[in-house]
């Protein structure tokens, strides 16, 4: 028996909305199907890269009329957990245009620009080729010094360009296992992440469908969180994966132009 119906919809960005610097075909049309019959949904990522108004500035050239309101990003979702547990001063490892999307917190060293001081946190994003064995030393002594660990995303990998390139949850796990801490996650798969999502759209977890291309944080993190998860052949899908893994979608779309 198919799923029933969503009544509303989390969708995620990079590889399924778009790919590499283009809008993937039919995918602004569907926010406008979805628009125009009042089906709320809200843009979801685990992208550190970029801060929330330049995701509003990129989806624009793609041709997307979003609000950054509509968007439920893992960088702002980080900060809220950091309050949460009273982490005022933080070791931000994360892409340098990402950081207005910190304010409010003390940073230090990191990719802050700041000098480095005792951290309460140190916080990890998708920094992709600008690791460094000098960032990840930093982070192992505070780490070592007390500070926790908050991954913004464990990912495992993304599609850039015409391959897999890897993601925040490679670095997040050597952390772990040099410091033998253990990270708490701010964006998908937290099921307080999509949580969160969906109580801003005012629905319950069954009533939503998360729509993207990662089999462990958009389709499992999803169903764990009680959504329907839906997994699209765009961005990172590889069928291999999807045989050999032991997740199975409440549906499977060629690309997110077939949702809605």
């Amino acid at each position: 028996m198919p799923p029933p119906s969503p009544g509303g919809y989390l969708i995620d960005l990079d590889g399924t909305l778009y790919v590499g610097d283009a809008a993937v075909p039919g995918a602004v049309d569907t926010l406008a199907r979805l628009r125009a019959r009042a089906v709320p949904f809200r843009l979801v990522t685990n992208t550190t890269s970029r801060s929330r108004r330049m995701l509003v500035e990129r989806l624009a050239g793609y041709g997307f009329a979003v609000d950054a309101e509509e968007i439920v990003t893992a960088t702002r979702a980080g900060v809220e957990l950091l309050r949460a547990a009273g982490h005022a001063r933080v070791a931000p490892f994360v892409a340098a245009a990402a950081l207005e999307d910190m304010a409010g917190l003390t940073l230090v060293g990191g990719t802050s620009g700041r000098p480095r001081g005792p951290a309460d946190a140190v916080v990890l994003g998708d920094l992709g080729e600008r690791w460094t064995f000098a960032f990840l030393q930093e982070a192992f002594e505070q780490l070592m010094a007390g500070a926790a660990l908050v991954a913004l995303s464990r990912d495992r990998y993304f599609r850039q360009g015409e391959r897999l390139a890897l993601d925040a949850g490679p670095f997040v796990a050597a952390l772990e296992y040099a410091a033998g801490a253990t990270a708490a996650v701010a964006g998908k798969p937290s099921a307080a992440f999509f949580g969160a999502a969906v109580h801003s759209l005012g629905l319950s977890p069954s009533q939503v469908a998360m729509i993207g291309d990662d089999l462990w944080s958009d389709v499992d993190g999803a169903q764990r969180a009680g959504l329907q998860g839906w997994l699209v052949r765009t961005g990172k899908f590889r069928e291999d994966v999807l045989h050999s893994s032991a997740i199975t979608p409440d549906r499977i779309l060629s690309s997110v132009a077939d949702a809605g």
